[in-house]
């Protein structure tokens, strides 16, 4: 190596940070300014593509007009970062003239004004931060680029340095002028490169020759990026055969593997996939004008990631879909927790444009919370956006109005957790009392206290859905009951959502002790529930026919939950034999513990798959394990608090059902399909469930979606299967109850009031073995309001 190549290599190692004004004062200062320092390659390998790419971008003239022309102005070259190299000097000597070299070191720029000022007077020369200059808009033809954007790029840096000179070599550029960068194109560096370049340029790439050496050395790559004035979309072109590059191993793929995912990207964006765009690409109008409103559009973008905010924000903004309707807001802001973000609701096109339509705004901007906000108040995100937001509002006549913020909640004043446990079938499991902040005015009258308290039941992997709720009382005290119809929660996805006019509740004390609170079992808080019991009446004739007989009704109930159904209908139906079956041990220890779940003999708990269980039943094989509460079984195995494990474990064999009733959550809560599991509507288990059925038996599915698709394809599927299919949509509600029935023979439609009234009949409430003897008001009026609602589909 020569002494001048290695005090070079040295001299360079001083500087550590290339990004350091400092340093790279002192390394001009100990350089001089006779001695220039050449990034990547010099003159004579840059002289004949750089004068082709310069000498395309000068206005053409017309020699031949009459009048002849004055020459067009000289082409204005900004080179950024100039340093103290010659390419300016040689520049200037093949004729471009209009050349402003910019640099952040006083160092370097006083030598080469002092060497230039004499021989070559037009040239000029500032003392500028490149990632925040001095120019206004549009003043260059040309910028050229000699190893800056490297610089500023470090790995160890970041990006941020790298973007903000990029978005001002954006700014200062003319449109159809040009950018040239020559780089080492590192993976990082065309990252940025090509997102930066995206809409409204034209780009490609080229190999700078290099000086003969018999030592391998890496390549130098010239970039030209050609500002335009439309957003149209260009594939990235090379101006070499891959097979030339080989030679050069790792640099050569990366690159070749970066142009092709960018062209594979640009591919996508030009066939309108969802892909998330910057704030900078839609202000350049890659989905339209932002300021004009658009029927039905929707984009995914990121804010914050190069506005300088404190947070970055993954966002969909979306324009209503059908804009003659009244709006209460021109544009609003629509939080989502990260808790929620993965919800159907708020994470598939379907459920968004579901949220557009509630919040009657003309444009909603919905803001999709990731880890990252984890400490930060709703505020503190408030105030980050808020400028954010204000970028991406329509044009509105009324420029003072503020932007709404609105947020997913779920409606609760207070909340106590009573107890949590992670398990290994359903993960992390919470049970909590809470109050909720708005009830129905009626409440004021029906209940004596001031708040009612709920427990509920629900999982972290679904923690917008409530899996069970109970109205809680206090022992030994009175306590009216207000329907799940008079409480109003917010846009929380629960198991039941009604409208009604809100009154505020007062507080109630709900952080004292709970040993005096006890679930009330002859209410159900959930309005799919009572709706379920009214579907009841499709065989009312039925159940009054074995009732009557003193025989018993078999009903199977999949899933668990709290055990709230089985226990009203323990507590109302008698002549119910209830088996349950759940998969989880765990949450029967919590219905147990928690919920005052209790077994008989009329009502029993199998832990087992749902599936196999109702397969077992229709091959006429062994249901699965029983649980029961019988004092052999408590003598024999002292530690099973009541279920059965060891080997003797009794096995039964179950005859057909009368009623088998689905009400499980599915574990994958973006698939669209909140409850049942996918594999409980699969046509192939449908066809189990009619073989297991008897004669006159009821199948119930809880079926909750928001997509209206999904919703008629298990209506499809269910329709055949079974003779006759009704459904109960809750108003309001994602839930629709399906029920379907085995039997040719049908109850008409006309006949629905008749029967309603003869399933309030068989409804009783005088069990000497549960809490409460009397009738819960309004129940008759709940299950005739219900059965008003059941539709035939076939």
């Amino acid at each position: 190596m020569s002494k001048k190549k290695q005090s070079e290599e040295e001299l360079l190692q001083t500087l550590g940070d290339f990004t350091s004004k400092e340093n790279w004062d002192k390394f001009f200062t100990i350089r001089g300014s006779d001695d220039s320092f050449e990034w990547y390659a010099e003159w004579p390998q840059l002289k004949d593509p750089l004068l082709s790419h310069l000498s395309s971008t000068a206005p053409p003239s017309d020699p031949a007009s009459e009048p002849p022309q004055p020459p067009p102005p000289p082409l204005q070259i900004l080179v950024p970062g100039c340093g103290n190299s010659r390419l300016s000097e040689h520049l200037y000597d093949a004729g471009f003239h209009g050349i402003t070299n910019v640099d952040f070191s006083k160092v370097v720029i006083s030598d080469m004004l002092r060497r230039n000022v004499r021989s070559r007077p037009d040239m000029r020369w500032r003392v500028m931060d490149i990632t925040s200059m001095q120019f206004p808009d549009g003043s260059f033809d040309a910028i050229l680029d000699k190893g800056g954007l490297d610089a500023l790029m470090e790995p160890e840096l970041g990006p941020k340095l790298g973007k903000m000179y990029l978005t001002e070599v954006k700014r200062v550029l003319k449109s159809g002028g040009k950018f040239i960068g020559l780089t080492l194109a590192e993976s990082h560096v065309l990252g940025l490169l090509f997102s930066k370049f995206r809409f409204g340029w034209k780009m490609s790439i080229h190999v700078v020759s290099q000086k003969p050496s018999n030592k391998p050395s890496l390549l130098t790559f010239m970039v030209v990026a050609e500002k335009e004035s439309s957003t149209v979309l260009h594939q990235i072109t090379t101006s070499f055969a891959r097979s030339s590059l080989d030679l050069n191993g790792n640099q050569a793929r990366g690159l070749y593997e970066a142009i092709e995912n960018e062209n594979r990207i640009r591919r996508e964006y030009s066939n309108g996939s969802d892909l998330i765009y910057s704030l900078e690409d839609l202000q350049l109008g890659a989905k339209g004008d932002l300021l004009e409103l658009s029927q039905g559009r929707r984009f995914q973008l990121t804010l914050g990631e190069y506005e300088g905010s404190r947070f970055s924000y993954r966002a969909v903004v979306l324009d209503a879909r059908q804009m003659t309707e009244p709006f209460l807001y021109h544009c609003g802001v629509f939080l989502v927790p990260k808790t929620r973000a993965h919800e159907w609701l708020f994470s598939s096109e379907e459920g968004q444009w579901m949220v557009v339509e509630s919040s009657k705004a003309a444009r909603l901007i919905m803001v999709l919370l990731d880890t990252s906000h984890t400490n930060a108040s709703m505020d503190d995100i408030q105030k980050d956006l808020s400028p954010l937001v204000k970028r991406l509002a329509p044009a509105n006549n009324n420029t003072g109005a503020q932007i709404p913020f609105m947020i997913a909640g779920d409606g609760i004043k207070q909340r106590k957790i009573v107890h949590q446990v992670t398990s290994t079938l359903t993960g992390l499991i919470t049970v909590e009392d809470v109050v909720y902040e708005n009830v129905d005015g009626k409440v004021s009258h029906l209940v004596p206290s001031k708040a009612l308290l709920f427990r509920r039941l629900t999982f972290q992997r679904a923690e917008g859905l409530v899996q069970s709720e109970a109205l809680l009382t206090r022992e030994g005290g009175t306590q009216k009951i207000v329907s799940e119809t008079e409480r109003k929660k917010s846009i929380s996805s629960s198991k039941s959502r009604k409208k009604g006019n809100q009154k505020k509740i007062d507080s109630l004390a709900i952080h004292g002790s709970s040993n005096n609170l006890k679930v009330y079992h002859n209410y159900l808080a959930s309005s799919y529930h009572m709706g379920i019991i009214s579907g009841f009446m499709l065989i009312s004739s039925y159940l009054e026919s074995v009732a009557s007989t003193g025989r018993t009704v078999k009903a199977v109930v999949i899933g668990l939950g709290a055990g709230l159904l089985p226990m009203f209908l323990h507590g109302c139906m008698p002549f119910l034999d209830i088996e349950v079956v759940e998969l989880d041990p765990v949450i029967l220890n919590l219905a147990r513990n928690y919920f005052g779940f209790c077994e008989d003999k009329h009502l029993k708990v199998h832990i087992a798959d749902g599936i196999q269980f109702v397969r077992g039943v229709a091959a006429d094989g062994v249901s699965g394990k029983h649980v029961n509460n019988d004092a052999q079984c408590d003598a024999e195995c002292p530690s099973s608090n009541g279920s059965c494990t060891a080997s003797h474990a009794e096995r039964k064999v179950i005859s057909k059902f009368d009623i088998l009733i689905i009400d499980v959550d599915s574990s994958d809560s973006s698939s669209g399909m909140t409850c049942p599991a996918a594999d409980f509507v699969d046509e192939s288990f449908l066809l189990t469930v009619k073989d297991s059925l008897s004669d006159q038996g009821l199948f119930v599915v809880n079926l909750v979606s928001r997509s209206r698709a999904i919703k008629n394809m298990v209506v499809s599927r269910m329709k055949a299967v079974f003779s006759h299919l009704f459904c109960l949509q809750l108003e309001e509600d994602v839930n629709e109850v399906l029920f379907a029935l085995r039997t040719e023979d049908c109850i008409k439609e006309e006949q629905f009031g008749e029967a309603a009234v003869e399933l309030e009949k068989l409804l009783s409430w005088d069990r000497n073995d549960l809490p409460g003897k009397s009738k819960p008001p309004e129940m008759s009026q709940i299950i005739g309001d219900s059965t008003e609602k059941i539709k035939c589909l076939k």
